[in-house]
């Protein structure tokens, strides 16, 4: 027996040591619930936790952003869905004046509404907003713009390239009562098979034709039948009898800048690239080919008949893509849903303690650390019995 060294009582220390660590180890994932609290309980799983949470708390932000998309598109259809009923009013005026029963005074007075109907869809079109943002005036509609002031980029399908498009110098259009006449001919075009394409020019589409409607030229292809792109041409000025006849010819060629630039960009996902552009076409007057419009004969009142038609065609088509992209959105948003529980379970079967695992092992510690506690006591009284001996 030896009274300079305990061995016994440093074993027991040492013993009781390590175990007060695992305790202490033990109380840190109990009491935080984590079964990763610092990089060393777990390197690895620790890099790939943090980057779990960082792509979580993403997903819960696209969720938000693709919520708010579709209120945004649900306020828009909103305001078309009056702009609809609008435009049937209208057609019922333009029926009603159609009729030889009529007088051009009462005619006028139908007009009267006919104007009032016309400032309400410009107001609606003004003033509808979501978060302070304007969505009906062309704010979120991909933009183009010509080299020519006479000529404005008025639509083109997601499917046309971004790039700069050609019109031949020599376009001439022919206006009758407003309207540009059939054919014009797609020759003015610089498709890819006319050789040579001007440097920097994108060709039109192979068999790219044209057809005139209204003030605008549509351009198109029967083989990418998702490829249309329209022009707006400025017509001459009203002659005499307050119509609009005569020839529009542009000498130089007009460069078409196509730039895809303006739609709402939704980031709908948590990764760099995961967006969705939504387009909400335009409404004014021109667009919907109502600027002009009047009841103040019947003939006029014939040809409302008509422009009303095609105005509602442009609102319903117009309606139709929102209610695409809202069906697509609420997609999306199931996805994200499905993504973030299972990246959730993911992350918890990482991160997170199993706390009845852990409390067993707590206590087995803690019975542990009692016994090495009491075993370090009796290893200290030992060198007191030393003392006996020297009596």
């Amino acid at each position: 027996m030896k009274i300079s060294y305990n061995a016994p009582a440093m074993l027991a220390h040492n013993a009781l040591t390590r175990n007060d660590n695992r305790l202490t180890e033990s109380l840190k994932r109990l009491s935080s619930g984590l079964k990763v609290v610092e990089a060393k309980d777990n390197p690895a799983g620790m890099a790939m936790g943090k980057r779990m949470n960082s792509q979580l708390k993403g997903l819960s932000v696209a969720t938000q952003n693709s919520s708010d998309a579709v209120s945004a598109i649900e306020t828009a259809d909103g305001a078309l869905s009056e702009v609809h009923e609008i435009l049937q009013r209208m057609n019922q005026l333009a029926v009603k004046a159609s009729t030889g029963t009529l007088s051009d005074s009462n005619r006028s007075a139908v007009e009267d509404e006919i104007v009032q109907l016309k400032k309400e869809i410009t107001r609606i079109a003004d003033t509808t907003q979501f978060n302070g943002e304007t969505l009906l005036n062309g704010n979120f509609d991909l933009r183009g713009y010509t080299s020519e002031a006479n000529v404005k980029v008025g639509y083109y399908s997601d499917q046309v390239t971004a790039g700069t498009y050609q019109i031949k110098a020599g376009l001439s259009v022919t206006f009758v009562n407003g309207d540009i006449q059939n054919p014009v001919s797609d020759n003015i075009l610089e498709k890819g098979t006319t050789p040579p394409i001007p440097a920097g020019i994108i060709a039109f589409p192979d068999d790219a034709t044209i057809q005139a409607s209204g003030n605008k030229l549509i351009i198109t292809s029967k083989k990418n039948a998702d490829f249309e792109m329209t022009l707006k041409i400025t017509p001459p000025p009203k002659d005499a009898n307050g119509e609009v006849n005569g020839t529009v010819t542009i000498a130089n060629a007009i460069d078409v800048d196509i730039t895809k630039i303006g739609a709402m960009t939704m980031q709908i996902g948590s990764n760099e690239g995961q967006v969705l552009d939504i387009r909400i076409p335009t409404i004014s007057l021109e667009e919907l080919g109502l600027a002009d419009m009047s009841m103040a004969d019947i003939e006029s009142a014939w040809d409302s008949i008509d422009n009303i038609a095609g105005a509602i065609e442009y609102v319903s088509s117009a309606r139709s893509r929102l209610g695409a992209y809202q069906n697509r959105l609420e997609h999306c948003i199931s996805n994200l849903d499905i993504i973030s529980e299972n990246m959730t379970a993911a992350y918890s079967r990482i991160m997170d303690a199993d706390m009845a695992e852990e409390m067993t092992e707590y206590t087995t510690i803690q019975v542990i650390s009692q016994a090495s506690m009491s075993m370090l006591a009796q290893a200290n009284e030992r060198p007191a019995q030393v003392l006996q001996l020297l009596q």
